[in-house]
């Protein structure tokens, strides 16, 4: 049995909440939010202690893992503290906004020995995992190209975007690790476009709303991403592994697997999926089990820390390339 604290009450952190009061090995002793009323609602819910601060849940002797699930400016801070106090960690992506502050943070932790497992929750969803397998065990002969189409349903509202960090920062940081994840080798060569094609008003924060991503990996292998914070049809998720020997595609996902034929339409599905949580719900329950099992048995846990630096890494390097119109070249 695992005695988890929850910091952050909000709308992942609920999420997070229900998930860990279902699985057997895991109970939620305390919520910490920096709103009350937020951590009281989900306390309530789940039979956990609110806590008065960060510091005395990380005093607590009986407390063995935290989940972060707060604001991306407190992530830092809070697996600085929870390190040191021998907590086991699952912290939401990103790290951070700055590589800088990620790279000081790992070498204040480096002597913690403890499992930190950062929330690249879509390497666990069903489907991405299988192409992933499919890239790595020979069903497609020799792995050549990966291509990525990561499509959000529609803007998020300005004042998040203001502090996002930029949409390769925020939102196509999880395509990045996809990518680290399928190739299972290192990005060296990297060159982004974006265009303001949604909203033009998104200039005013400096950033864009629709991007694609050329990447070679250390071996030569092609990557594509595409993104766009808007898909009029829903949660637009997709990816395809491409070999020498063929090919495998992880498809959409809906809410059923009913097709529907009339005099009207002709093989007609349900809409996609309009929320992310929605869309990954499995995805986030396979994460927690995996976090769960591992710190239990004592394995490493994955994604790292190191793997969400490497992600940052990427997202910074496109962020680069597409300010300054050139290719970005990487050595690891």
């Amino acid at each position: 049995m695992l005695n988890f604290a929850l910091f952050g009450a909000g709308r992942i952190g609920k999420m997070h909440a229900q998930n860990l009061q279902a699985f057997a090995h895991s109970n939620l002793k305390y919520v910490y939010d920096v709103y009350a009323p937020a951590a009281q609602e989900v306390a309530k819910a789940t039979g956990a202690k609110v806590a008065v601060s960060v510091d005395d849940v990380l005093a607590d002797p009986e407390v063995d893992a935290v989940l972060i699930a707060t604001s991306t400016d407190t992530h830092v801070d809070l697996i600085i503290k929870a390190a040191k106090a021998g907590k086991a960690i699952l912290c939401e992506k990103p790290i951070d906004l700055d590589t800088a502050t990620v790279n000081a943070c790992m070498e204040e932790i480096k002597d913690c020995n403890v499992p930190i497992q950062i929330g690249f929750n879509r390497r666990f969803d069903p489907s991405h995992d299988a192409a992933a397998k499919a890239a790595h065990d020979g069903s497609i002969g020799k792995l050549e190209q990966v291509i990525i189409s990561s499509r959000d349903p529609g803007m998020a509202p300005v004042e998040y975007l203001t502090s996002s960090g930029g949409i390769f920062r925020d939102m196509i940081i999880h395509d990045f690790d996809m990518a680290r994840f399928i190739l299972a080798e290192e990005v060296i060569e990297i060159q982004a476009f974006g265009s303001a094609l949604v909203d033009e008003k998104i200039t005013e924060i400096g950033d864009v709303d629709s991007v694609m991503v050329i990447m070679k990996s250390q071996s030569g292998r092609l990557i594509h991403i595409n993104g766009s914070r808007r898909a009029a049809y829903g949660y637009d998720q997709r990816v395809e592994v491409f070999g020498s020997e063929g090919m495998v595609i992880s498809e959409n996902q809906t809410p059923t697997s009913v097709v529907r034929y009339n005099t009207d339409t002709t093989g007609v599905k349900d809409p996609l999926f309009n929320f992310f949580i929605d869309r990954y719900g499995a995805a986030y329950n396979l994460q927690l089990t995996s976090f769960i099992e591992n710190v239990l048995a004592k394995r490493p846990v994955s994604p790292s820390f190191e793997d969400g630096r490497r992600a940052q890494i990427l997202a910074d390097a496109a962020q680069k390339s597409f300010d300054t119109g050139e290719k970005v070249t990487l050595s690891w």
